[in-house]
């Protein structure tokens, strides 16, 4: 099926909904302070600032201000509102992101809180939208007059306040209480054109029973062309059955694809819609031949523990061996983990071979023992983005078993690394560390990692408390260093959080001191720890990270898995790229694919599957650490497709460590490039723009002459050779062709394989 959406279809697809609503983005007054008689309708408020909402308190007047303060608002609701809806059940106040939590009071009546489990406003979650209902029926709103919302927030610190909306009363009506459940089960790969889908209607009505029609229509956003539309009858869905429907689509291409669902209510003749990108599989599944991955260098301080898991896909079981193996190093036959110590600085050339039953695999590993770690950036994963403050030991070792059983160790992913929520509230009588009862025992955690092959990663800050308000290292930078090294821990992420609170407008040189400290007390160490500097890229962090020991560091705010988020940051990071070089790495923060949501609520990624073929893409451009922030149990076949394509990583991790340059070409289209050890350019072509286009890559534009050997690293396939310019036909919205550009005569720099 190729006909258009037609047009009535689409005005149903994309109808926004209509509910008659009350706007509450203006008239907002302010106080800083706390004062629980604020909360009263009749408090005398004609001496309170006018305040915006949309935007933190700290660009309106008050720079320093954490802690607590009110906003306050006089606004009329209509009976018409209500009036209005076909179910009348409740009133709903929109409020917006606030910072950081918040009580919500209507004429004095506390209708809602975003508070943690403590029940504490200050440990409520910013990045949460605040919606509170209120019953119709309750006398705590006064229709026809004047009402007064009240709202009571604390800031933890940093930006603080009513930060972004939407601001609105409306009433909660058919179209609030369902919901088109698409992201609980991923798309199933049958074929790479052959996918399942389960898509669900939920309701959260206690008494409505809904009914009527689910149209689905899956579109080629490039020639807005329908491929495949079904609708489906839908003879009730209640609050205690929801509407399950699977279906299975072919598609006609590898390619991106947009799935559309509009659910019409028969009795209301309301309905709520949704969309969603389809994803499309481009990394072909490893063959059974032994193919060796992953960093081709490896760095060492002379005298401390070598631990390095040779990556191999093919077939298993494979037997591993090692020409040239320097004295003090072994390795497993049978896992391919090096082990060991190196007493003398140096150089050494491993030959490396892989074996099975289907061929032979062979490749060079330059072990380097000097005063340098990490060679190449670190891909590993990192426990915040699914777990937040709830991670524990049986959550870290589920994440080491399955960086093993999903097959992504075979691709060079080494790291696990826990983040904030691991130490008790206090010290113990000598002053060390202790790991809270999520972590029983910390050794041995760290020992089953090590016996897999992977590195274990920690947690800390330079202040007294982690951002999550745990215990940090300010004042016992040695013992901790000692603690972590005892521990075998390989991996410190070291957050700024309350050191913020000492040195709230901190001077460059006071930017620098707690990392200097912290890698003074790392020295200290018979044990390599990468430094990972985490403070946001302060002070112009990429000038001045690696002088203090820094292996990498933040150059930027948190990410989130959103468009805006990715690309604000991705694309701008060519002002720090020039200070890209082994041992010292620009971090623009973790990978946003997969199940996510900073803490036990998750959700499949909001970012597009194209999005997330530029996320990988220009993050391996970047040659930027690799952390991956899901939850490794639910790996689907989609982003473990985006996680295993060797020829990709290979650019993230190429040994020359050599920055990325971007290049503009449009309005809408980007171009980054990287230099190769082996002499080729990685180069990423990305569309930033709403439509499929194309574009033309000029050899000349990219400090190129001559012929040219193309090759698409998503689909590791060669596109033959081209003079002087390459022309690519289509880049969907948001995406990316990734190409390997090399001289014909070229070595390609791809393991040997017999």
């Amino acid at each position: 099926m190729t006909a258009r959406i037609p047009c009535l279809m689409l005005l149903t697809l994309v109808a926004a909904r209509a509910i008659a609503q009350v706007d509450l983005s203006k008239g907002w007054k302010f106080h800083p302070g706390d004062n629980p008689a604020w909360a009263a309708p009749n408090t005398a408020d004609s001496d309170w600032k006018h305040l915006e909402v949309g935007k933190p308190w700290e660009e309106q007047g008050y720079p320093d201000l954490d802690g607590y303060a009110w906003y306050r608002v006089h606004v009329v609701i209509p009976t018409a509102l209500k009036n209005a809806a076909y179910l009348k059940e409740a009133l709903r106040l929109q409020l917006g992101r606030i910072d950081d939590g918040d009580q919500v009071f209507l004429n004095g009546k506390l209708v809602g809180q975003n508070a943690g489990k403590t029940k504490d406003i200050t440990q409520g979650q910013y990045d949460l939208e605040r919606s509170y209902s209120v019953p119709l029926e309750d006398p705590c709103i006064h229709w026809d007059q004047d009402n007064v919302i009240a709202v009571r927030v604390f800031d933890h610190g940093g930006l603080g306040g009513m930060y972004s909306g939407p601001y609105a009363i409306s009433i909660m009506d058919v179209n609030d209480f369902l919901s088109i459940d698409d992201q609980s089960t991923p798309f199933r790969f049958r074929t790479p054109k052959i996918l399942r889908k389960t898509i669900t209607l939920r309701s959260t009505a206690p008494h409505y029973v809904y009914s009527g029609s689910l149209l689905i229509v899956v579109q080629d956003p490039g020639t807005g062309n329908a491929v495949w539309q079904k609708r489906i009858p839908v003879a009730s869905c209640t609050q205690s059955s929801p509407f399950r429907y699977v279906y299975t689509v072919t598609l006609p291409a590898q390619q991106s694809y947009t799935v559309y669902y509009a659910f019409t209510d028969t009795k209301s003749r309301k309905g709520i819609s949704t969309s969603e990108g389809v994803p499309y599989i481009l990394t072909p599944k490893p063959g059974p031949r032994p193919s060796i991955n992953g960093a081709s260098v490896f760095g060492v301080r002379p005298g401390h523990p070598l631990l390095f898991k040779v990556a191999a896909t093919g077939s298993k079981p494979m037997r591993f061996a090692a020409a040239n193996l320097p004295d003090g190093v072994t390795l497993d036959t049978t896992t391919g983990i090096l082990k060991g110590k190196l007493e003398k600085s140096g150089t050494y050339l491993v030959h490396l071979k892989v074996t099975n039953p289907q061929g032979v695999a062979t490749r060079d590993l330059r072990i380097v023992a000097g005063d340098q770690i990490a060679l190449t950036p670190a891909m590993g994963w990192n426990s915040w983005n699914c777990w937040g403050l709830s991670v524990s030991d049986t959550k870290v070792r589920a994440a080491a078993d399955a960086m093993k059983q999903s097959g992504l160790i075979d691709h060079g992913w080494t790291y696990i690394n826990m983040d904030d929520g691991w130490e008790r509230p206090s010290r113990d009588s000598r002053g060390h560390v202790v790991p809270n009862e999520k972590f029983p025992d910390m050794p041995a955690m760290t020992a089953y990692i090590h016996s897999i092959g992977l590195k274990a990663g920690i947690y800390s800050s330079p202040g007294p408390k982690t951002c999550g308000g745990y215990l940090g290292s300010y004042q016992h930078e040695d013992l901790d260093a000692a603690t972590y090294a005892t521990w075998g821990i390989d991996y410190l992420k070291y957050d700024w959080c309350s050191y913020g609170d000492l040195y709230p407008k901190p001077s460059p040189d006071e930017l620098k001191k707690p990392y200097q400290v912290m890698r003074s007390s790392l020295d200290k160490v018979d044990r390599d720890i990468l430094f990972s500097l985490c403070q946001y890229g302060m002070g112009d962090v990429w000038t001045w990270g690696g002088s203090v020991g820094g292996n990498s560091w933040r150059t930027t705010g948190d990410i989130n898995d959103s468009w805006e988020s990715l690309s604000t940051i991705g694309f701008h990071q060519d002002v720090c790229a020039p200070f890209t070089r082994p041992g010292n790495w620009n971090d623009p923060d973790m990978l946003v694919v997969g199940k996510v949501g900073w803490g036990p609520s998750l959700h499949v990624t909001h970012l597009t599957p194209d999005e997330q073929y530029t996320h990988i893409s220009l993050w391996c451009l970047l040659s930027a650490p690799l952390l991956i922030g899901c939850d490794m149990k639910q790996l689907d076949d989609f982003t473990l497709n985006l996680l295993s394509n060797d020829e990709v990583l290979a650019i993230d991790q190429d040994a020359l460590g050599s920055p990325a340059r971007k290049i503009g070409v449009g309005t809408d289209v980007q171009i980054w490039t990287k230099p190769l050890e082996d002499g080729s350019l990685a180069v990423g072509v990305f569309n930033l723009g709403p439509k499929t286009q194309g574009a033309n890559l000029s050899f000349a534009d990219l400090g190129l002459t001559g012929q040219r050997e193309v090759r698409d690293c998503w689909r590791q396939v060669n596109l033959g050779v081209h003079a002087n310019s390459y022309a690519i036909q289509s880049i969907p919205s948001h995406g990316v062709v990734l190409l390997m550009l090399k001289a014909p005569s070229g070595n390609s720099g791809m393991p040997t394989q017999k």
